[in-house]
């Protein structure tokens, strides 16, 4: 692709505004300007999938990252500039575990290891290793189920593999692939720095919601609410998992809710985010009851202090 004076990656004007309408639609602006000078730095065509923008939690608020992809083509293009590079001599090598076989891991992979081969200034090739752990990389997404008892949605504990994509059809092909790019950083830092291959980022991909469930999610919040009367209040235990709570459980089913074996300060403080519009209704209807559970709420969203090691003294 042809660089211009004036035109990011030797784009015309009408073909920046299509880019920006497809390949960049969910990009904000100054995303938008970071994706092009990218592509234009890398000399790669975003038109044909050599390079393109991920949007990462996007539908998390304070958490909302742009990362830039490179596909296989983009991949090889920029190897064959580099000038000191030669590809595998042998096939990706696979550890395997046959205990880990199972909904989130259907061959038990441990690793993939990928060697690749770089020629330093003497003219000596020597082997640069990539290595990519399944448990690192796969696209799992957390397994709901109803609870017996109340019949709203929880965790269940266990994690699936997502059946979107080619993980589930050629789970050694894309682990490989993640393998062959920690590869190409590690040795060619100057030209795949700050890059990632389309199958690194399968994992942030599969638990991001997409834009239409976020709709879907709030036409059914708001069918809840309307409903729900000035006695309930509508939480959100999860993706798509409303309900309308009694405020006189509203605060027992918080605290189980965040005693739930496996939860985290991270999910605890992103959840109380998505439902702080039924918090400060709560806070109005119930203040005495709202107030310990903001304690609760805060002190489990709290991330632990790191653990200082003890000091050792100097051997005489």
């Amino acid at each position: 692709m042809l660089q211009n004076v004036g035109r990011p990656c030797g784009l015309r004007p009408h073909q920046l505004d299509l880019l920006r309408a497809t390949v960049a639609s969910e990009c904000t602006p100054a995303e938008f300007d970071l994706f092009v000078e990218t592509a234009a730095h890398y000399n790669l065509d975003p038109f044909r999938r050599q390079i393109m923008p991920l949007i990462i939690g996007k539908h998390q608020p304070g958490k909302r990252r742009a990362v830039i992809l490179v596909g296989i083509d983009g991949q090889r293009l920029i190897a064959q500039r580099c000038g000191n590079y030669r590809g595998a001599s042998e096939p990706p090598k696979f550890v395997h575990d046959k205990r880990l076989k199972g909904p989130a891991n259907p061959l038990g992979i441990v690793l993939a290891r990928v060697k690749l081969w770089q020629q330093d200034n003497r003219g000596d090739w020597f082997a640069v290793v990539g290595e990519a752990y399944w448990d690192e990389f796969a696209p799992l997404k957390e397994e709901w189920e109803d609870d017996p008892e109340t019949g709203a949605r929880r965790r269940s504990g266990r994690q699936l593999l997502d059946p979107e994509g080619n993980w589930p059809r050629m789970p050694r092909l894309m682990l490989a692939k993640c393998a062959t790019m920690q590869a190409l950083r590690a040795g060619w830092p100057d030209h795949y720095g700050g890059l990632y291959a389309e199958e690194e980022m399968d994992r942030a991909r599969a638990q991001d919601l997409a834009a239409s469930q976020i709709v879907e999610m709030e036409r059914e919040r708001r069918r809840l609410a309307a409903s729900a009367g000035k006695d309930a209040l509508t939480l959100a235990w999860g993706d798509w998992n409303l309900e309308n709570v009694p405020l006189q459980d509203f605060s027992e089913r918080v605290i189980s809710w965040m005693e739930a074996s496996g939860r985290t300060p991270a999910e605890v403080a992103d959840w109380a985010e998505a439902n702080r519009e039924a918090l400060r209704l709560f806070w109005a209807a119930s203040p005495a009851a709202a107030l310990e559970l903001k304690r609760a709420i805060e002190a489990r969203s709290k991330e632990p202090e790191p653990a200082v090691p003890p000091v050792q003294e100097a051997m005489a």
